[in-house]
């Protein structure tokens, strides 16, 4: 990783490798991350497709990873009432500029030859963006338990649905912020046991208390709110569903619940039923698969799919 909207990536690295894997078709995996989150969340999975031989390529969107701005409130020790109220300089951030940044990597590994474009949570929404501007440079989307608006027209219109009720989301305790500093904020450093046993309930029930705090101490506190709030983030029917897509349903998944998951589905096949999701289910919770064994082989089928 390195600053603001940085690359991370596993692969073959050499030229003649890139060439040969051009000529048999191989794709280039790209991951985009969700909210509050950096390439580093995508790291089990970019190790295990290298091993695999794959190239694999994880984004830290604009705002995020070592470009990340952490409050100087949110250090410890905390000051819980200036967090409040500390401006953020991602709230300028738009869904347009993640997809701008997206579009540029996509753009140097489709040189080498198909893209496949992955999105776990959020990032479904940079999908959408992205697949609506260059839905020929894209051989395949993949939402792993991510967002896709394509009847509702943002984020929030689908947690508002009947099928969002149950997420854990809503009880995740976020920094009342007040509405103009623009960012959504989340204090993943409080040491609140009840705090933490909600966040674990959210993102990875499965897994062992240490392993869900090392989770939460790769997670950021801010997120720009028009991204998932306001900005429209619909799939265009005659533009991102031209392409060919994946959904991988979490099926323990308390943040996106499966309803919702399913709803997400049948909408964007309304929308396209020429171009229907090809579907999957996996036994996990919104972190994704604690073994990265399990997606990456989810992968390698799309992989078949796009020679």
């Amino acid at each position: 990783m390195a600053g603001a909207g940085a690359v991370t990536s596993v692969g073959a690295g050499a030229s003649v490798a890139h060439a040969e894997g051009r000529r048999r078709g191989a794709p280039t995996f790209v991951l985009v991350h969700g909210s509050g989150s950096n390439s580093f969340y995508w790291q089990p999975l970019l190790r295990e497709l290298g091993l695999r031989g794959h190239r694999a390529i994880a984004v830290d969107l604009p705002g995020h990873g070592l470009g990340a701005y952490l409050p100087e409130s949110y250090q410890t020790p905390q000051d819980l009432e200036r967090l409040r109220t500390e401006p953020s300089p991602i709230s300028k951030v738009t869904l347009g500029d993640f997809a701008a940044h997206v579009i540029g990597v996509v753009r140097r590994a489709y040189h080498n030859g198909p893209v496949v474009l992955v999105g776990g949570s959020l990032g479904g929404a940079t999908l959408n963006a992205v697949a609506n501007q260059v839905p020929e440079l894209v051989s395949h989307l993949v939402y792993a338990s991510a967002f896709c608006p394509t009847e509702h027209s943002s984020v929030l219109q689908l947690m508002m649905t009947p099928e969002a009720a149950t997420s854990s989301m809503f009880k995740i305790p976020a920094v009342q912020t007040p509405p103009e500093l623009g960012v959504s904020r989340v204090n993943w450093r409080s040491g609140d046991p009840a705090f933490f046993a909600i966040a674990k309930e959210a993102m990875a029930a499965d897994r062992p208390d240490a392993e869900v705090r090392a989770l939460m101490n790769i997670l950021e506190p801010d997120e720009s709110a028009a991204v998932g709030a306001s900005e429209d983030a619909r799939g265009l029917p005659a533009k991102w569903g031209r392409v060919p897509r994946t959904f991988v349903r979490y099926t323990e998944d308390r943040t996106i619940p499966l309803a919702l998951q399913d709803l997400m589905i049948r909408e964007a096949d309304d929308v396209t039923p020429h171009n229907r999701f090809r579907v999957r289910s996996l036994s996990a919770p919104h972190a994704g698969p604690r073994d990265p064994v399990v997606l990456a082989h989810e992968l390698e089928l799309v992989a078949r799919l796009c020679r």
